[in-house]
């Protein structure tokens, strides 16, 4: 059984999502300050964070960037409804996905068994792949670029990967969110776009060449080292 964390104050909240992540074959714990919050999530005991922004003692996002400094832990983050900056700014940071307040248990349910999914899936496939520059270790989980490790987030990870396994070709951003993060492209979903951007920061050089370039109205292309496209 796999060993959720919900960093919430709300305690209603935790107590209706425990039952229910019971029967889904979750184990839920809960911290409902954001320094216990963060204190739990850095042990390694979780498959996955469920982290709320507004909360006492330390906000959301705080805890957020403090965790990608130690921990590589799938973070969902929950978001007041039409908070896009909320949004943006998590997924900046170093969260995998974001859900809006109010929310269905059912949609919580089906986005962490998503990436849950890609995390399991990652580990199962024991393979190397490389783009010029770039190195995937899938099963070690591991990225290299021009031999330096890079840290990013599991959905970080599964998009570089997908795009390294297609170098060269146009991708649609919905096949980007299905292939890395297990589900559709809802309306005015701006989710793998800034993920992208992230990658992008992250595969900077010097010569200031953009490697995953925009593809106007279809997706983004990775393109080979030094290639002009």
């Amino acid at each position: 059984m796999s060993r959720l964390l919900i960093i919430d104050d709300d305690r209603a909240l935790f107590v209706l999502l425990a039952e229910r992540m019971q029967s889904e074959g979750f184990q839920l714990e809960a911290a409902h300050d954001g320094r216990k919050g963060l204190e739990l999530a850095t042990t390694g005991n979780y498959s996955l964070v469920i982290l709320d922004i507004m909360m006492p003692r330390m906000g959301g996002m705080d805890v957020l960037k403090l965790l990608r400094a130690k921990s590589a832990v799938p973070v969902l983050m929950l978001t007041a409804k039409g908070d896009d900056i909320d949004r943006i700014l998590g997924l900046e940071l170093g969260a995998d996905d974001y859900l809006p307040k109010p929310f269905n248990p059912r949609e919580l349910v089906a986005r962490i068994r998503a990436i849950l999914r890609r995390v399991e899936e990652r580990g199962q496939t024991p393979s190397r792949v490389d783009a010029d520059d770039i190195a995937i270790d899938v099963e070690r989980r591991e990225a290299r670029f021009q031999g330096k490790a890079l840290a990013l987030t599991t959905v970080e990870f599964a998009i570089l990967e997908v795009l390294v396994r297609n170098v060269g070709r146009v991708l649609s951003r919905e096949f980007l969110t299905d292939a890395a993060m297990g589900r559709g492209l809802g309306f005015a979903d701006r989710t793998v776009d800034v993920h992208i951007s992230n990658l992008r920061k992250k595969l900077s050089t010097n010569r200031g060449v953009e490697r995953i370039k925009t593809v106007r109205g279809t997706g983004y292309i990775l393109t080979p080292s030094g290639s002009e496209l």
